[in-house]
């Protein structure tokens, strides 16, 4: 018995491995996205940018500041001059956490009562404001512990941290895993969906009786990639729901906005499958591609890991990655309240790849149908 299963083994094994595009799609995407996530799924922090507002600019205040700039987590950008240009920053993004320090620091100090200083953290990454928290406690602990060495006082810690979560205040992590949660369940179904549409229509021998009814390629492929479309706007919307209801994750921001961004997404998603399953002979050769497509689009996405902190080569990548505009989208009507003007850097991006893969996709067809 084991003769012919060896026998069955080296069978297979053989018709896996003389296939040039079997051989290709085993040893080459794999290294590929080896390399690539090696360094773009990172939790390390590197060159946070950060704001400080000193308004005691004394000895002791700057001498806060250089623990912090002097660290290789942590970038200064900005000095704001009050509250709101604080929030500016943290709104915009141009600064992850802003760093205040009271006018009254150094007669806190001084008077050997805890001086506190505020800590004002972007919280629509939770994973990312706890990782910059435990940095900034540590760099205070060690001001703290050198303040305490020189002036010879150890009852109580010279500085501690008031700190404020924007967007986040209890840095739940279900408020920034679930609203991603959407973008990423509707792509896994919509490509899915679409992807083996026309890959089963030949697998099971019926595509050449759809080339000849009176139906031209493009309303083949629109009758393809619609119902992926409305699948995949539908299982958004249960996602959303429950989101709301189930975990109590705030919708602050315009319902117009988001399913607005969700459309674009779908439709840049659908005609990315339909591109695959164009390309597709069986449904396996399906499902491998659309593997093959899902497993990078999630990883440089911000689904887990910052975008910040990858290369500049990759971020630059990821501009052509439809989820990673969508993230922004839900997160930020979810978390941040923001509006339909507000989002638009990040609607024409998965328009344009919409656009694009969809003539892609009909170009494909067109080809494979003749």
């Amino acid at each position: 018995m084991w003769t012919r299963v060896l026998a069955l083994i080296v069978k297979e094994l053989l018709a896996v491995f003389k296939d040039p595009k079997s051989r290709m799609v085993l040893v080459g995407p794999p290294l590929i996205q080896l390399l690539v996530f090696s360094y773009a799924a990172t939790f390390d922090l590197n060159h946070v940018p950060i704001a400080v507002y000193d308004q005691d600019r004394s000895a002791a205040s700057r001498d806060l500041v250089a623990s912090f700039t002097g660290s290789s987590v942590f970038q200064l950008v900005a000095s704001p001059r009050n509250g709101q240009d604080m929030d500016a920053l943290i709104d915009s993004r141009q600064a992850a956490m802003v760093l205040s320090i009271d006018r009254r620091f150094t007669r806190d100090l001084l008077l050997h009562r805890p001086a506190p200083v505020q800590l004002i953290v972007d919280g629509r990454n939770s994973n990312t404001a706890l990782l910059m928290l435990g940095y900034a406690n540590s760099i205070i602990n060690q001001f703290g512990l050198s303040w305490s060495k020189a002036h010879g006082h150890v009852a109580l810690p010279p500085a501690t941290l008031d700190v404020r979560a924007r967007y986040n205040p209890n840095l739940s992590s279900q408020w920034f895993i679930v609203p991603g949660i959407v973008a990423l369940l509707t792509q896994v179904v919509t490509l899915l969906v679409v992807g083996l549409t026309v890959a089963r229509e030949r697998e099971a021998g019926t595509f050449d009786q759809l080339l000849v009814t009176p139906m031209r390629p493009i309303d083949i492929l629109l009758g393809k990639g619609l119902p992926g479309v409305l699948i995949g706007c539908v299982e958004a919307s249960l996602i959303i729901l429950a989101a709301m209801i189930w975990f109590q994750v705030p919708l602050r921001g315009s319902l117009p906005a988001l399913y607005f961004g969700l459309f674009l997404f779908v439709t840049s998603v659908t005609g990315i499958g339909l591109m695959i399953s164009s390309l597709a002979v069986t449904q396996q050769q399906a499902l491998l591609g659309a593997f093959l497509f899902m497993v990078p689009s999630i990883i440089l996405s911000g689904f887990a890991t910052p975008i910040a902190n990858m290369p500049p080569l990759i971020q630059a990548l990821t501009q052509a990655n439809p989820m990673r505009h969508f993230l922004v989208v839900v997160r930020g009507v979810f978390l941040e309240g923001a509006s339909f003007s507000s989002l638009m850097p990040h609607f024409w991006p998965m328009a344009l790849v919409a656009i694009l893969s969809l003539i892609a996709a009909g170009w494909l067809f067109r080809r494979r149908s003749y």
